[in-house]
């Protein structure tokens, strides 16, 4: 059960939009076939109300309205008809899992607890909803008074309640603990059906997930890029893997569009996803020591089950100081260029000197260093940028004219848009689609950043994705101004597109 439109919502400074949770949901639902999804918490807001009614009527059009799970509260049937309203048939009720809960925050006994919640349960079943009974602060439940959760489920577990779900609210929990805890509810209740809901406030998540699956767990609370309260919830690529590799469960999840559901999250929530997140983290397909180059060459000795192929990705190898010729050997075949052992030397010298001044190499850099090192033809600029103006001004929208030169022929241009860049951006496609007839790419991600090393007043870096004829390449700029870096990267993107 994915959690990325309730929990994951709940990370400090992301707020979904009704179309966003709408497009999520899809994905997740349609697209990645997780077997459910929780959207929202009741009676937040008219937004969440509107998002709710969205992802409910969609739902129903597939047949898929009991995977849509909402949280509600045991609030004398406010959160039931509020998810009536709506089109939910899912109630997730968030019940109090540990004794002080209980006493502190309700300032209710334990038998006042559970007659409110007998009395909301019986309400769903005249409305014919479904109910999940989340035990709030389960871990320290069973810490620190067992007696009351034992007494909790003793009175729940001969109702219609489908799933009793057992979160860590907290993160306090180890594999250890979580395997004596599990273990326990496993033995006294083995007819009931358990969820583990996982918080990562110790970098345990995982593993936490880890143990409850061996525990006999039959479901799992995740989030896309492990987004959550606090540090967290447990990823849902990594649980996907994990449960697959180490304990050989199928599930209906299409591993190859786990990136894609990745990506759009990151786009809506604003959180970027580290570099080196595990299955959906840029870097995690790509090879920066040589030596590994060199034994993936033979019989993929440094490869894992994780290949990327699996997850709609392709592994690449890094080029820096401690590539190697096996890494340039690899970044080389895949652009079709051929070297001599002693031009092999050369270009990987080259690298190892950008690599020691941090600069940063990528594989779209090759041909540029192979053409600057050998004076090779192997990429001839036939695309250059003449000359151009961008102007931004206060009341008025940004503008730029620019001279480009194709195949030794002069093209000028004017546009206005968002942003300099985009005005930019503007002028060189009318050019390339109008004056040309020539398709064009779509730029589908930019992002500016300070070059490892960097300060705030050294250069910025403009890394620009690009999608072409069913390709995705990135191209790289360097400059002072974010705007120049940009166009650098876009006029780099030109020549590409002329070898293509």
């Amino acid at each position: 059960m994915d959690t990325t439109l309730r929990d994951g919502e709940q990370t400090s400074g992301v707020s979904f939009v009704p179309p966003e949770k709408l497009q999520i949901a899809k994905k997740l639902l349609r697209d990645v076939r997780v077997d459910r999804i929780e959207v929202a918490s009741a009676r937040v807001s008219a937004g969440e109300r509107q998002a709710v009614i969205d992802i409910c009527e969609w739902a129903g059009r597939h047949g898929w309205t009991e995977r849509v799970e909402v949280l509600g509260f045991v609030d004398n049937h406010v959160s039931l008809d509020w998810i009536a309203a709506c089109g939910g048939r899912v109630i997730n009720l968030l019940t109090k899992g540990s004794l002080r809960h209980c006493r502190l925050q309700l300032k209710k006994s334990p038998e006042e607890h559970i007659a409110d919640i007998l009395r909301e349960v019986a309400y769903a079943d005249k409305l014919g909803i479904s109910v999940n009974v989340y035990l709030e602060d389960w871990s320290n439940g069973m810490k620190d008074s067992p007696e009351y959760v034992f007494q909790l489920v003793d009175a729940l577990k001969e109702t219609s309640i489908r799933r009793f779900m057992l979160p860590d609210t907290l993160g306090v929990l180890n594999p250890l603990a979580a395997v004596d805890y599990l273990r326990k509810m496993r033995k006294r209740y083995p007819e009931l059906h358990f969820d583990f809901h996982a918080h990562n406030d110790y970098d345990l998540a995982i593993a936490n997930v880890s143990a409850a699956v061996l525990c006999g767990c039959q479901g799992i609370h995740t989030a896309v890029n492990g987004l959550g309260e606090r540090a967290g919830n447990a990823p849902l690529p990594s649980v996907q893997a994990i449960s697959k590799d180490h304990f050989n469960i199928e599930t209906e999840i299409d591993e190859s569009r786990l990136f894609e559901a990745s990506r759009l999250v990151e786009s809506y929530s604003g959180i970027a996803v580290p570099a080196n997140k595990p299955i959906v983290g840029e870097n995690v397909f790509t090879q920066v020591a040589g030596v590994h180059a060199d034994g993936d060459n033979k019989s993929g000795l440094y490869c894992n089950a994780l290949l990327p192929e699996r997850f709609g990705r392709q592994r690449e190898y890094a080029l820096g100081k401690t590539s190697g010729k096996a890494n340039i050997l690899k970044n080389l075949e895949a652009f079709g260029l051929e070297l001599t052992p002693e031009q092999t030397r050369l270009v990987t010298q080259r690298i190892i000197e950008l690599g020691d001044r941090k600069e940063v190499v990528t594989q779209d850099d090759l041909p540029y260093i192979v053409s600057d090192v050998l004076k090779h033809n192997a990429l001839e600029e036939k695309v250059k940028l003449i000359s151009y103006l961008a102007t931004t001004a206060y009341g008025l929208m940004p503008s730029a004219s620019l001279k480009i030169e194709v195949d030794g022929r002069c093209h000028e241009a004017h546009a206005t848009g968002d942003g300099q860049y985009d005005a930019f951006m503007r002028g060189v496609r009318d050019i390339y689609k109008n004056t040309l007839g020539r398709p064009f790419p779509i730029l589908t991600g930019y992002y500016v950043t300070i070059p490892p090393g960097g300060r705030t007043d050294a250069f910025v870096q403009a890394v620009i994705t690009w999608s072409f004829n069913g390709k995705t390449f990135r191209t790289r700029g360097l400059d002072a101004d974010q705007t120049c870096a940009a166009i650098k990267a876009t006029i780099k993107m030109l020549n590409m597109l002329e070898e293509m």
